[in-house]
């Protein structure tokens, strides 16, 4: 199985998109997304200086649509995963089918714009909390009054908040860890970014998303999620939720993802996976030259299962890796109302509720008291719409 995965904000570099602006149709393309987004992403793309592209109200749609823009020149059908690191889960969700390209890129610059405003009202700031016992360092970022914005994986944890509290962080670092200030505007996937979670999610509700047509992991809590209006809703949540990237890598892992290749602009994302799943096959696309290594890979790999639902039925996915127990009162033939929990998976933080989004007929069970499930991995059927 393949994932396609798209990175966040701190992966641009200067001119990285200039050799993709020869490809037929790539800078109208780009000029198109850049009136919904409100910036000018060619420039961006190829002429802007490190400084300028580190604004959150302008990285934030060049990443988006730097992801997509690559996407369009692999076979995206093949590939049977699609997740995203922070503002890179818009393009995933696009990817995945719940989005429309242009829906993406507009809400990204929506995104990018609040966000920043937000870090206008108060100072604030982000930290890398590298090495140290995981614990301990969570523990040092609560005593400081700060948040956890980020959990990596590979020892790497991300603290946000006030100023006070991050120098208090720094003179008072975790055992074994090092802290790294990170130059950005303000404490990223925090309570502070609150208004910009407001005004997204006022947007964000004039949006009808779609089912997802394939695996699309969540930062929120690493879980394959299958419902397209449950996606938009983690996606405004997302601005002042922690990204768990951790908890998406062992998704990754759970899936028994072989190989993944990472959109433009790629590194940072091949490194934490590098670093926390060993054996992968890793390709990332920065230049055109890089796209042949890329449909390599996706045809050896891809051609997964999907969750795309067959025109008679909707297919119910686990959410999480555990066992499955199935509604001890519930057997194939009975109805089930829209949103009836059809049964739980039992992981290791504890019971994860399993609900159909559709009323039906549960027409066959595909997966039985104590199976083991992955994230995903179809559940029960529901067919006949009641």
């Amino acid at each position: 199985m393949l994932a396609v995965l798209a990175p966040g904000q701190g992966s641009q570099k200067p001119g990285f998109l200039t050799p993709w602006l020869a490809l037929p149709g790539a800078e109208a393309r780009l000029r198109w997304w850049s009136a919904l987004a409100g910036v000018d992403l060619v420039h961006l793309g190829t002429e802007a200086d490190a400084e300028e592209i580190k604004d959150t109200a302008k990285t934030q749609p060049l990443l988006v649509a730097a992801a997509l823009l690559t996407a369009e020149h692999l076979p995206m059908h093949d590939a049977g995963v699609v997740a995203g690191h922070s503002v890179g889960e818009l393009a995933a969700a696009a990817l995945g089918g719940v989005l429309t390209p242009e829906a993406a890129v507009t809400l990204a610059g929506i995104r990018g714009r609040e966000m920043a405003a937000a870090c206008a009202l108060e100072p604030t700031g982000m930290a890398a909390v590298l090495g140290g016992d995981p614990d301990e360092v969570l523990a040092a970022i609560e005593a400081a009054r700060l948040y956890p914005a980020n959990r990596n994986g590979a020892g790497q944890v991300v603290a946000a908040g006030s100023l006070p509290g991050l120098e208090k962080l720094a003179a008072e670092p975790p055992a074994r860890s090092r802290i790294i200030t990170l130059k950005v505007a303000g404490a990223f996937h925090t309570p502070y970014m609150a208004p910009a979670e407001e005004a997204l999610g006022a947007v964000a509700a004039g949006i009808s998303p779609a089912a997802p047509t394939k695996i699309l992991l969540s930062n929120l809590d690493g879980t394959a999620v299958d419902h397209g209006p449950t996606m938009l809703q983690r996606l405004v949540r997302q601005v002042t939720a922690p990204v768990r990237w951790d908890l998406c890598m062992r998704t990754l892992a759970d899936l028994g993802v072989t190989a993944v290749v990472e959109l433009a602009p790629a590194g940072t994302l091949a490194g934490l996976i590098k670093r926390d799943i060993k054996g992968l096959e890793i390709v990332q696309v920065n230049t055109p030259d890089d796209l042949a290594a890329a449909r390599d890979a996706i045809a050896r790999h891809g051609a997964a299962p999907t969750h795309e639902p067959h025109p008679e039925f909707s297919v119910v996915v686990a959410a999480a890796a555990g066992t499955f127990a199935p509604a001890a009162d519930l057997a194939e033939g009975d109805e089930v109302r829209a949103g009836q929990a059809i049964g739980a998976i039992q992981t290791r933080q504890g019971p994860v509720e399993v609900a159909a989004h559709n009323a039906g007929v549960l027409t066959e069970w595909l997966a039985h008291l104590d199976d083991p499930v992955a994230p995903g991995q179809p559940l029960a059927r529901i067919g006949g719409q009641i």
